[in-house]
């Protein structure tokens, strides 16, 4: 393992917000190397197809003044698998709420069992951010309601343009 400090940030991303923005930018000025990995995640049914959400958010962290540490790449398989694979040493997970905290931390539990060399970082959400979910703005969306103070005008437009397309 790498002695730099390599965070993986993981998430369906779908679509990528302005709360997923903030963990990122934050995230990269505090490890040498951030890898946002996009999951394909079995659980879910995405609006946006994985190469689509690839796209998008590296769209999206192209802005970024600390890009040049940022790299995204989409995964399949277990997490502490693909950290390994991008020589990872840590997992990043954003906090909005007491309610994220019990599903993350047995998450984090589960990770250590499988591998107790990476370790789980919390973040917690900017305040402006802290009620912003994905699920929550593709609903929003889906019924006319306006999300353009989650996402970015990129997103939003991807996501208006999807929605409009089915």
């Amino acid at each position: 393992m790498s002695s730099e400090r390599v965070a993986v940030y993981p998430g369906t991303f779908d679509p990528v917000t302005n709360g997923h923005m903030d963990i990122i930018s934050r995230t990269a000025k505090l490890v040498d190397k951030l890898v946002v990995g996009v999951a394909v995640n079995i659980g879910k049914v995405p609006l946006f197809t994985l190469d689509e959400r690839v796209e998008i958010v590296e769209s999206e962290i192209a802005g970024l003044e600390n890009r040049a540490h940022i790299t995204v790449a989409p995964f399949d398989n277990l997490l502490m698998d693909f950290v390994v694979s991008q020589d990872g040493n840590m997992v990043v997970r954003g906090l909005r709420a007491v309610s994220d905290f019990e599903y993350e931390f047995q998450m984090a539990s589960m990770n250590a069992r499988l591998n107790n060399k990476i370790e789980t970082v919390f973040l917690m959400a900017s305040e402006r951010q802290q009620f912003i979910a994905s699920r929550f703005v593709k609903e929003i969306a889906q019924l006319g309601g306006d999300i353009s103070s989650f996402v970015s005008t990129n997103v939003h437009d991807r996501v208006k343009q999807k929605i409009d397309a089915r």
